[in-house]
């Protein structure tokens, strides 16, 4: 074997290294995945990479191997950001991951300056800083100050454009991603693992990933962002201005710091959560537009407090746009749990699923799923996202692409909430909105027809009497499978005695 491919295996083996031990059993799937991806890199850009490596001391650590590692591949480093707050992580790893989220500019201002003044031309107005103020997985935020005609106050802003070289790098990258699903689909099999569907997943991330290189995009989805948040004054969508172009974008500067970084009290550091909560998550879900746009990388480098105190929400290149009938099918979940109707929910989440899943399997997580309703846990977004990763990852299962991202942003959204406050912000906040938008459309339920879910909280009058209706049977099931429930738990403590005897 080569040295290239000893460096190459030895350097896949290291990372999954880190993996949390309740993944332990996927660890070899992961190494040979890492293996297949680092093995079709360009010679020349696996070369840069073993020299970073060889350039750190003998004592580094792993993590910060790892996260070098993950700098020089922008795809990885949008990975390692999503799960940065992820807590089923070491707290080591995730704070080092952390520092994905944002980091200091390795850019020299000479290597970008060239692109913005072909872009906006030599316009005497604008004053360019001598060094960038951010950098992330493929962009470079550099800092301007202009004056607009009329007043003479001195304007700050800041230009977003492609670090030199990214594009053709993630390029490289998202046809390794193409090619790994199928890899990782067949070596699961080997390894006697579930068989997921990495191949759906990846071409959903990969597809999402090359929307960040379009900027022009991005520019659209902060003016929609700035409209849907403009009755909502806690939050801030930066202004993109009149010299954008699709090639950079030009938009008024946010001053103030990384939400988890804020110098606030305990109590005005769960408001801030409450208002990220009620911003990104719930006030697009109980919309009642046919279609709202969700902030696909809530991280929480993308998520800053100002200095007068509101939450100031950047970076709309990924968002997920999901429908009216895909949130009223979550809130349908819902009910049913609460009817603790157990084929009704085996129904419900087939129908947000693309493909339905193994009878035997569905029944068994649903039954679960049940048993901890019926144990007093409320069937809140948590409960439901368990039950769906559950289904995902113990057999083959596709939920649409924007279900799966919207999964995936709500993971990093929660990890970032958690880090603010340990109470359960996200469910507190979505059930006290989803009140209160019961109790406004009050009048609009009266008009409409009993079968109608035409309304912000995608329940119609037909939903509610059938809920109601159903009490007597759902007490009825919540007795039964109480006594069922401690049944299971006494014969699994006379097996355990027995065994022991």
């Amino acid at each position: 074997m080569s040295l290239a491919a000893n460096l190459l295996s030895a350097t896949a083996h290291d990372i999954t290294q880190l993996m949390p031990e309740r993944y332990a059993a996927f660890r070899p799937l992961v190494e040979d995945g890492i293996s297949f991806f680092l093995g079709r890199l360009t010679p020349d850009r696996f070369a840069h990479i073993l020299a970073d490596q060889a350039k750190m001391p003998a004592t580094t650590s792993l993590t910060e191997r790892t996260i070098l590692f993950l700098r020089r591949c922008p795809s990885l480093q949008k990975l390692g950001q999503v799960v940065a707050r992820d807590r089923r992580l070491a707290p080591e790893l995730r704070k080092s991951l952390q520092r994905l989220e944002s980091s200091v500019p390795s850019i020299p201002i000479t290597d970008v300056l060239p692109i913005i003044r072909q872009e906006i031309g030599n316009a005497a107005k604008i004053s360019v800083a001598h060094r960038a103020l951010a950098e992330g997985s493929v962009g470079v935020i550099v800092p301007f100050t202009w004056r607009e005609t009329g007043p003479s106050t001195l304007r700050h802003g800041v230009f977003k454009l492609l670090k030199p070289g990214v594009e053709e790098c993630l390029q490289e990258e998202l046809k390794i991603w193409s090619a790994l699903g199928p890899f990782l689909e067949e070596r699961s099999v080997s390894y006697g693992l579930p068989k997921l569907t990495y191949r759906e997943t990846f071409d959903a991330v990969r597809r999402q990933l090359l929307s960040e290189i379009q900027l022009d995009q991005e520019q659209k989805h902060l003016a929609e962002a700035a409209k849907f948040y403009s009755d909502f004054p806690q939050v801030l969508i930066p202004r993109v201005l009149a010299f954008s172009t699709p090639r950079i974008t030009a938009m008024e500067r946010v001053y103030g710091r990384k939400v988890t970084h804020a110098h606030a009290s305990e109590e005005e550091r769960q408001k801030l959560a409450e208002t990220i909560a009620e911003a990104l998550i719930a006030k697009p879900f109980w919309s009642l537009a046919p279609d709202v746009v969700f902030h696909a990388d809530p991280h929480a480098g993308n998520l800053f407090q100002t200095r007068d105190g509101r939450l100031a929400v950047l970076d709309w290149s990924l968002t997920v746009n999901l429908c009216k009938g895909e949130r009223a099918q979550i809130v349908r979940v819902v009910l049913t749990a609460l009817a603790l109707d157990e084929a009704g929910l085996c129904q419900a989440v087939s129908c947000l699923a693309k493909t339905r899943p193994e009878e035997s399997i569905l029944r068994t997580a649903v039954r679960d799923a049940l048993r901890q309703v019926r144990t007093g846990m409320f069937p809140t977004l948590d409960w439901m996202l368990m039950l769906l990763d559950r289904l995902a990852t113990s057999c083959y299962v596709e939920f649409s692409e924007e279900l799966t991202l919207f999964r995936k942003a709500l993971l990093a959204l929660q990890g970032v909430l958690m880090d603010l406050s340990e109470a359960p912000i996200a469910n507190r906040v979505l059930i006290r909105t989803g009140a209160t938008q019961f109790a406004r459309e009050f009048f609009d339920r009266i008009l409409n027809p009993a079968g109608s879910d035409l309304l912000g909280t995608h329940v119609s009058n037909e939903d509610l009497f059938s809920l109601w209706a159903s009490l007597p049977i759902t007490a009825t099931l919540f007795w039964l499978g109480s006594w069922q429930d401690r049944l299971e738990e006494a014969r699994a403590v006379l097996q355990k005695t027995s065994r022991r005897t």
